[in-house]
């Protein structure tokens, strides 16, 4: 086997440490420098138990170009990694020296996160007044809320993230089947995690104690996770809740009519 062969091989194999011994040096899109012995193995390792499937590729002299058909078995770029199947097509440059194969990995992470099912979406990390981030909506029942809780979570890096992801999930799932749950939105910026949770009336917040929550508390507590937590429950002062009709262009009040007679409906919090 000529070098080329013996490196695309190894990731046919799935075998990290036949990849670093095929190569002087590694790069792709998910490293910053390039990687070679032990360094590598460990990369390829990680790529590999985050992506297993088949490796299939075709070399044109210089280049190799290769699709990998794989599941998502651990997170990328902060995407859980729920089993979801992708398609990854890319390039691998080869460049045999004296020293050893060269390689130089190219391929599209966008593409990756679409085939996934994330739309990118690009924000600044922040501009000197604010910080930003990403959020999401989980809808319940119409109604007033009685209490809301507002709870967040530090997180050391994005691979922790996807796992509270995990078990926000799960956490917000079981909610939804209590009686007294209104919604709920989260959001992100930086590495900490904020959940603002609606309900019904204070007593209804014991529905956050449910199996999912438990399994989290345990994981905060006695398994390491996140750095830092906060947690709270606010009970309501005053609401505002107004709506424009789409006939004569006035803004009503939730309950009330217009003019024309129209009634906005009632609509969940989040």
């Amino acid at each position: 086997m000529t070098p080329a062969e013996r490196y695309l091989a190894a990731w046919r194999d799935g075998d990290p440490d036949a990849v670093a011994a095929a190569v002087a040096s590694f790069t792709d899109p998910d490293t910053d420098k390039p990687l070679a012995g032990h360094a590598l193995a460990a990369h390829a390792r990680e790529w590999l138990a985050r992506f297993p499937g088949a490796f299939e590729s075709d070399v044109d002299g210089p280049v190799a170009s290769w699709t990998l058909t794989a599941a998502q078995r651990g997170s990328y770029l902060g995407m859980p990694g729920t089993g979801g199947e992708l398609v990854v097509t890319g390039v691998d440059v080869l460049s045999e020296r004296e020293d050893g194969l060269h390689v130089r990995r190219v391929f599209d992470r966008l593409a990756v996160a679409d085939a996934l099912g994330y739309a990118p979406k690009f924000v600044p990390r922040e501009d000197g007044e604010r910080e930003f981030g990403v959020s999401t909506r989980t809808p319940g029942r119409p109604g007033t809320p009685g209490a809301i809780t507002l709870t967040w979570l530090d997180v050391r890096d994005g691979d922790e993230g996807a796992d509270v992801d995990l078990l926000s999930v799960e956490v917000v799932k079981s909610l939804r089947a209590s009686k007294g749950f209104l919604g709920a939105s989260t959001f992100d910026i930086g590495n900490r995690k904020y959940t603002l949770t609606a309900f019904d009336k204070p007593e209804s917040v014991r529905a956050v104690h449910a199996r999912a929550h438990q399994r989290a508390m345990r994981r905060f507590f006695k398994g390491g996770l996140c750095t830092g937590a906060y947690t709270s429950v606010w009970t309501l002062a005053r609401e505002s809740h107004f709506a424009r009709c789409g006939g004569c262009e006035a803004m009503v009040a939730a309950g009330k009519n217009c003019d024309c007679g129209w009634t906005p409906d009632p609509e969940t919090l989040f």
